[in-house]
Protein backbone atom coordinates (compact mmCIF):
# COMPACT_ATOMS: atom_id res chain seq x y z
CA UNK A 1 0.00 0.00 0.00
CA UNK A 2 1.34 3.43 -0.95
CA UNK A 3 1.04 6.58 1.15
CA UNK A 4 2.34 10.11 1.03
CA UNK A 5 3.34 10.08 4.70
CA UNK A 6 3.78 7.59 7.52
CA UNK A 7 3.48 9.18 10.96
CA UNK A 8 4.84 7.39 14.02
CA UNK A 9 2.95 8.40 17.15
CA UNK A 10 -0.58 9.68 17.72
CA UNK A 11 -0.22 11.93 20.71
CA UNK A 12 -1.17 15.58 20.37
CA UNK A 13 1.64 16.36 17.91
CA UNK A 14 1.15 13.34 15.68
CA UNK A 15 -2.64 13.58 15.66
CA UNK A 16 -2.61 17.29 14.80
CA UNK A 17 -0.08 16.80 12.01
CA UNK A 18 -1.87 13.75 10.57
CA UNK A 19 -5.18 15.63 10.45
CA UNK A 20 -3.54 18.69 8.90
CA UNK A 21 -1.89 16.63 6.16
CA UNK A 22 -5.13 14.79 5.42
CA UNK A 23 -6.97 18.10 5.10
CA UNK A 24 -4.39 19.04 2.48
CA UNK A 25 -5.25 15.94 0.46
CA UNK A 26 -2.33 13.78 1.56
CA UNK A 27 -2.71 10.05 2.19
CA UNK A 28 -1.40 9.30 5.68
CA UNK A 29 -0.73 6.10 7.63
CA UNK A 30 -0.40 6.50 11.40
CA UNK A 31 1.36 3.87 13.53
CA UNK A 32 0.68 4.12 17.25
CA UNK A 33 0.47 1.72 20.16
CA UNK A 34 -2.70 2.48 22.16
CA UNK A 35 -1.72 3.44 25.74
CA UNK A 36 -3.55 5.27 28.50
CA UNK A 37 -0.60 6.80 30.37
CA UNK A 38 0.78 9.24 27.83
CA UNK A 39 1.60 12.89 28.40
CA UNK A 40 -1.03 13.98 25.88
CA UNK A 41 -3.83 11.94 27.45
CA UNK A 42 -2.92 12.92 31.01
CA UNK A 43 -2.55 16.66 30.27
CA UNK A 44 -5.27 19.15 31.13
CA UNK A 45 -4.79 20.73 27.69
CA UNK A 46 -4.27 24.26 28.93
CA UNK A 47 -3.88 27.30 26.69
CA UNK A 48 -2.38 30.22 28.59
CA UNK A 49 -1.32 33.41 26.78
CA UNK A 50 0.76 34.59 29.77
CA UNK A 51 3.04 32.24 31.63
CA UNK A 52 5.54 32.17 34.46
CA UNK A 53 6.37 34.33 37.45
CA UNK A 54 7.88 36.94 35.15
CA UNK A 55 4.57 37.41 33.34
CA UNK A 56 5.98 36.79 29.88
CA UNK A 57 3.60 36.60 26.97
CA UNK A 58 3.66 33.04 25.65
CA UNK A 59 6.02 32.72 22.70
CA UNK A 60 4.26 33.67 19.42
CA UNK A 61 0.90 33.79 21.20
CA UNK A 62 -0.43 36.24 18.59
CA UNK A 63 0.06 33.56 15.91
CA UNK A 64 -0.56 30.39 17.89
CA UNK A 65 -3.85 31.31 19.58
CA UNK A 66 -5.86 32.16 16.40
CA UNK A 67 -4.53 29.01 14.70
CA UNK A 68 -5.45 26.87 17.72
CA UNK A 69 -8.94 28.39 17.91
CA UNK A 70 -9.57 27.73 14.21
CA UNK A 71 -8.23 24.17 14.40
CA UNK A 72 -10.26 23.09 17.43
CA UNK A 73 -13.40 24.88 16.19
CA UNK A 74 -13.08 22.91 12.95
CA UNK A 75 -12.76 19.62 14.84
CA UNK A 76 -15.79 20.44 17.00
CA UNK A 77 -17.85 21.09 13.89
CA UNK A 78 -16.56 17.98 12.10
CA UNK A 79 -17.28 15.60 14.97
CA UNK A 80 -20.22 17.52 16.48
CA UNK A 81 -18.53 17.34 19.85
CA UNK A 82 -17.41 20.08 22.29
CA UNK A 83 -13.62 19.85 22.60
CA UNK A 84 -12.14 23.26 23.44
CA UNK A 85 -13.55 25.35 26.28
CA UNK A 86 -12.77 29.07 26.23
CA UNK A 87 -12.27 30.25 29.80
CA UNK A 88 -10.43 33.17 31.38
CA UNK A 89 -7.49 32.38 33.65
CA UNK A 90 -7.23 34.00 37.06
CA UNK A 91 -3.50 34.24 37.77
CA UNK A 92 -3.22 34.88 41.50
CA UNK A 93 -0.36 37.01 42.82
CA UNK A 94 1.70 35.11 45.40
CA UNK A 95 3.22 38.24 46.95
CA UNK A 96 3.27 42.02 46.80
CA UNK A 97 6.57 41.74 44.90
CA UNK A 98 4.85 39.67 42.21
CA UNK A 99 2.06 42.23 42.03
CA UNK A 100 4.64 45.01 41.58
CA UNK A 101 6.41 43.02 38.86
CA UNK A 102 3.17 42.76 36.93
CA UNK A 103 2.24 46.42 37.40
CA UNK A 104 5.60 47.46 35.95
CA UNK A 105 5.34 44.98 33.10
CA UNK A 106 1.77 45.88 32.17
CA UNK A 107 2.74 49.51 31.60
CA UNK A 108 4.18 48.42 28.26
CA UNK A 109 2.23 47.83 25.08
CA UNK A 110 0.78 44.61 23.71
CA UNK A 111 -1.20 43.37 26.70
CA UNK A 112 -4.66 44.68 25.87
CA UNK A 113 -5.69 41.61 23.90
CA UNK A 114 -4.96 39.31 26.81
CA UNK A 115 -5.84 41.14 30.05
CA UNK A 116 -9.44 41.47 31.17
CA UNK A 117 -8.78 42.97 34.61
CA UNK A 118 -6.07 43.57 37.20
CA UNK A 119 -6.86 43.22 40.92
CA UNK A 120 -4.46 44.81 43.41
CA UNK A 121 -6.33 43.38 46.36
CA UNK A 122 -8.44 40.33 47.10
CA UNK A 123 -11.54 39.71 44.99
CA UNK A 124 -13.19 38.55 48.24
CA UNK A 125 -14.51 35.31 46.84
CA UNK A 126 -15.27 33.03 49.80
CA UNK A 127 -13.49 29.99 48.35
CA UNK A 128 -10.43 31.75 46.83
CA UNK A 129 -7.29 32.74 48.70
CA UNK A 130 -5.94 35.78 46.85
CA UNK A 131 -4.85 38.39 49.45
CA UNK A 132 -2.63 40.18 46.89
CA UNK A 133 -5.14 40.03 44.03
CA UNK A 134 -4.19 38.85 40.55
CA UNK A 135 -4.88 39.29 36.85
CA UNK A 136 -7.74 37.90 34.81
CA UNK A 137 -6.32 36.67 31.51
CA UNK A 138 -8.40 36.57 28.32
CA UNK A 139 -8.12 34.08 25.46
CA UNK A 140 -7.34 31.15 27.72
CA UNK A 141 -9.00 27.79 27.81
CA UNK A 142 -8.51 24.05 27.81
CA UNK A 143 -8.81 21.20 25.35
CA UNK A 144 -10.21 17.76 26.10
CA UNK A 145 -7.07 16.18 24.67
CA UNK A 146 -7.93 12.56 25.35
CA UNK A 147 -11.34 12.90 23.69
CA UNK A 148 -9.84 14.65 20.65
CA UNK A 149 -7.26 11.88 20.23
CA UNK A 150 -9.99 9.26 20.54
CA UNK A 151 -12.14 10.89 17.85
CA UNK A 152 -9.21 11.32 15.45
CA UNK A 153 -7.98 7.75 16.02
CA UNK A 154 -11.47 6.36 15.40
CA UNK A 155 -11.62 8.32 12.14
CA UNK A 156 -8.25 6.93 11.02
CA UNK A 157 -9.23 3.36 11.93
CA UNK A 158 -12.51 3.65 10.02
CA UNK A 159 -10.55 4.62 6.91
CA UNK A 160 -7.88 1.94 7.48
CA UNK A 161 -5.24 4.63 7.99
CA UNK A 162 -3.94 3.53 11.39
CA UNK A 163 -1.92 0.57 12.61
CA UNK A 164 -2.68 0.30 16.38
CA UNK A 165 0.61 -1.31 17.31
CA UNK A 166 4.10 -0.51 18.56
CA UNK A 167 6.38 0.80 15.82
CA UNK A 168 9.34 -1.52 15.27
CA UNK A 169 12.20 0.40 13.71
CA UNK A 170 13.84 -2.86 12.61
CA UNK A 171 11.13 -3.13 9.96
CA UNK A 172 11.87 0.32 8.54
CA UNK A 173 13.72 0.43 5.23
CA UNK A 174 14.97 3.61 3.58
CA UNK A 175 14.61 3.48 -0.19
CA UNK A 176 15.40 5.73 -3.13
CA UNK A 177 11.68 6.58 -3.34
CA UNK A 178 11.14 7.16 0.37
CA UNK A 179 10.53 4.54 3.05
CA UNK A 180 9.05 1.09 3.42
CA UNK A 181 7.55 -0.32 6.62
CA UNK A 182 6.42 -3.89 6.18
CA UNK A 183 3.90 -3.72 3.30
CA UNK A 184 3.47 0.06 3.52
CA UNK A 185 5.47 2.42 1.32
CA UNK A 186 5.58 6.19 1.59
CA UNK A 187 7.49 9.15 0.28
CA UNK A 188 8.24 10.39 3.78
CA UNK A 189 8.10 9.27 7.43
CA UNK A 190 7.66 11.64 10.37
CA UNK A 191 8.47 10.68 13.94
CA UNK A 192 6.06 12.13 16.52
CA UNK A 193 7.06 9.84 19.38
CA UNK A 194 7.27 12.30 22.23
CA UNK A 195 9.99 11.55 24.76
CA UNK A 196 10.59 8.09 23.22
CA UNK A 197 12.57 9.76 20.45
CA UNK A 198 15.54 9.38 22.82
CA UNK A 199 15.60 5.72 21.72
CA UNK A 200 15.28 6.48 18.01
CA UNK A 201 18.59 5.74 16.23
CA UNK A 202 17.97 8.48 13.67
CA UNK A 203 17.02 11.28 16.08
CA UNK A 204 18.40 10.33 19.50
CA UNK A 205 20.97 13.13 19.16
CA UNK A 206 18.25 15.73 19.67
CA UNK A 207 18.35 17.33 23.16
CA UNK A 208 15.09 15.92 24.52
CA UNK A 209 14.76 15.88 28.30
CA UNK A 210 12.06 13.43 29.45
CA UNK A 211 10.17 15.27 32.18
CA UNK A 212 7.59 13.63 34.39
CA UNK A 213 4.38 15.45 35.21
CA UNK A 214 1.75 14.36 37.71
CA UNK A 215 -1.88 15.51 37.70
CA UNK A 216 -4.76 15.12 40.15
CA UNK A 217 -8.49 15.08 39.57
CA UNK A 218 -10.38 16.33 42.61
CA UNK A 219 -13.96 16.91 43.69
CA UNK A 220 -14.84 19.98 45.72
CA UNK A 221 -17.88 22.12 46.44
CA UNK A 222 -18.47 25.88 46.46
CA UNK A 223 -15.55 26.50 44.14
CA UNK A 224 -16.40 28.60 41.12
CA UNK A 225 -15.86 26.97 37.72
CA UNK A 226 -16.18 30.14 35.64
CA UNK A 227 -12.44 30.39 35.13
CA UNK A 228 -9.16 28.49 35.32
CA UNK A 229 -6.99 29.29 38.33
CA UNK A 230 -3.21 29.58 38.29
CA UNK A 231 -0.81 29.94 41.22
CA UNK A 232 2.18 27.56 41.05
CA UNK A 233 -0.28 24.99 39.66
CA UNK A 234 -3.25 25.25 37.34
CA UNK A 235 -6.78 24.35 38.45
CA UNK A 236 -8.97 23.50 35.47
CA UNK A 237 -12.74 22.98 35.91
CA UNK A 238 -14.06 19.84 34.26
CA UNK A 239 -17.69 19.38 35.35
CA UNK A 240 -19.91 18.65 38.35
CA UNK A 241 -17.48 20.12 40.86
CA UNK A 242 -14.50 18.23 39.45
CA UNK A 243 -11.17 19.91 38.70
CA UNK A 244 -7.81 18.90 37.27
CA UNK A 245 -4.78 20.13 39.20
CA UNK A 246 -1.24 20.07 37.79
CA UNK A 247 1.39 19.70 37.11
CA UNK A 248 4.62 18.64 38.73
CA UNK A 249 7.97 18.71 36.90
CA UNK A 250 10.47 15.93 37.58
CA UNK A 251 13.36 15.16 35.22
CA UNK A 252 15.22 12.95 37.73
CA UNK A 253 12.87 9.95 37.64
CA UNK A 254 10.89 10.19 34.38
CA UNK A 255 8.49 7.26 34.71
CA UNK A 256 4.71 7.04 34.41
CA UNK A 257 4.03 5.97 38.01
CA UNK A 258 2.08 8.41 40.22
CA UNK A 259 3.84 9.10 43.51
CA UNK A 260 2.82 10.02 47.02
CA UNK A 261 5.22 12.97 46.88
CA UNK A 262 3.54 14.25 43.71
CA UNK A 263 0.09 13.95 45.27
CA UNK A 264 1.26 15.79 48.37
CA UNK A 265 2.87 18.60 46.36
CA UNK A 266 -0.23 19.18 44.22
CA UNK A 267 -2.56 18.99 47.22
CA UNK A 268 -0.51 21.55 49.17
CA UNK A 269 -0.47 23.94 46.23
CA UNK A 270 -4.21 23.58 45.73
CA UNK A 271 -4.66 24.46 49.40
CA UNK A 272 -2.82 27.73 48.72
CA UNK A 273 -5.57 28.62 46.23
CA UNK A 274 -8.67 27.49 48.10
CA UNK A 275 -9.75 26.82 51.67
CA UNK A 276 -12.35 24.31 50.52
CA UNK A 277 -12.08 20.64 51.41
CA UNK A 278 -11.64 18.27 48.49
CA UNK A 279 -11.53 14.58 47.63
CA UNK A 280 -8.95 13.10 45.25
CA UNK A 281 -10.67 11.07 42.52
CA UNK A 282 -7.77 10.26 40.20
CA UNK A 283 -4.00 10.61 40.06
CA UNK A 284 -2.06 10.29 36.80
CA UNK A 285 1.49 10.69 35.56
CA UNK A 286 2.95 11.16 32.07
CA UNK A 287 6.28 12.07 30.50
CA UNK A 288 6.69 15.25 28.47
CA UNK A 289 9.32 15.72 25.74
CA UNK A 290 10.98 18.89 27.04
CA UNK A 291 13.76 20.69 25.12
CA UNK A 292 16.64 22.67 26.61
CA UNK A 293 15.74 25.91 24.80
CA UNK A 294 11.98 25.40 25.29
CA UNK A 295 11.34 25.39 21.55
CA UNK A 296 9.86 22.46 19.60
CA UNK A 297 11.94 20.21 17.35
CA UNK A 298 10.70 20.18 13.78
CA UNK A 299 12.39 19.41 10.51
CA UNK A 300 13.99 17.00 8.08
CA UNK A 301 16.90 14.78 9.08
CA UNK A 302 20.24 16.34 7.98
CA UNK A 303 21.26 13.19 6.08
CA UNK A 304 18.21 10.96 5.55
CA UNK A 305 15.87 13.39 3.83
CA UNK A 306 12.95 10.94 3.75
CA UNK A 307 12.78 11.20 7.56
CA UNK A 308 11.51 14.07 9.71
CA UNK A 309 10.63 14.84 13.30
CA UNK A 310 7.73 16.82 14.80
CA UNK A 311 8.26 16.84 18.53
CA UNK A 312 9.38 18.60 21.71
CA UNK A 313 6.35 20.76 22.52
CA UNK A 314 6.51 20.02 26.23
CA UNK A 315 3.57 21.47 28.15
CA UNK A 316 2.60 23.92 25.38
CA UNK A 317 1.45 21.44 22.73
CA UNK A 318 -2.21 22.44 22.73
CA UNK A 319 -1.22 26.04 22.07
CA UNK A 320 1.53 25.42 19.50
CA UNK A 321 0.67 22.25 17.57
CA UNK A 322 -1.99 23.57 15.15
CA UNK A 323 0.11 26.47 13.85
CA UNK A 324 3.30 24.42 13.67
CA UNK A 325 1.57 21.51 11.95
CA UNK A 326 0.24 23.85 9.27
CA UNK A 327 3.65 25.49 8.87
CA UNK A 328 5.42 22.13 8.62
CA UNK A 329 2.89 20.73 6.14
CA UNK A 330 3.46 23.74 3.90
CA UNK A 331 7.23 23.46 4.29
CA UNK A 332 7.16 19.78 3.31
CA UNK A 333 5.22 20.74 0.20
CA UNK A 334 7.73 23.46 -0.67
CA UNK A 335 5.15 26.19 -0.12
CA UNK A 336 6.74 27.92 2.89
CA UNK A 337 9.85 28.12 5.01
CA UNK A 338 9.84 26.29 8.31
CA UNK A 339 9.76 28.58 11.32
CA UNK A 340 13.49 29.08 12.08
CA UNK A 341 13.14 28.93 15.87
CA UNK A 342 11.80 25.36 15.77
CA UNK A 343 13.99 23.99 12.96
CA UNK A 344 16.24 21.15 14.11
CA UNK A 345 19.05 22.69 12.08
CA UNK A 346 19.90 24.63 15.25
CA UNK A 347 21.12 21.31 16.65
CA UNK A 348 22.82 19.86 13.58
CA UNK A 349 26.17 20.25 15.35
CA UNK A 350 24.97 17.64 17.87
CA UNK A 351 24.23 15.28 15.00
CA UNK A 352 27.71 15.64 13.51
CA UNK A 353 29.24 15.04 16.94
CA UNK A 354 26.99 12.01 17.33
CA UNK A 355 27.91 10.34 14.03
CA UNK A 356 31.60 10.60 14.85
CA UNK A 357 30.99 7.92 17.46
CA UNK A 358 27.88 6.08 16.28
CA UNK A 359 26.35 4.50 13.23
CA UNK A 360 22.83 6.01 13.01
CA UNK A 361 21.45 2.73 11.75
CA UNK A 362 23.00 0.53 14.46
Amino acid sequence: MNYDFIIVGHGLAGATLAYTLRQRGQKVLVIDEPRQSTASKVAAGLVNPIAGKRFAKSWLADKFIPAANNFYDELEERYNQPLFFHKPIYKIFSSIEEQNTWMAKSAGEGWQAYIEATYTQSTNQPSIQDPFGGIMIKQGGYLQVSLMLELLARDLLQHSLMLPERFNIEHLQLTGQGVKYRQAEAKHLIFCEGYQVINNPYFKWLPIQPTKGEVLEVQTQNFKAECIYNKAVYVVPIEDGRFKIGATYDWRKPNEEPTEAGQEELSERFCQITSQDFDILNHWAGIRPAVRDRRPLVGVHPEYTQLSVFNGMGSKGVLMAPYLAHNFAKALAGEAELLPDVHISRYYSLYYDYIKHHNPQS
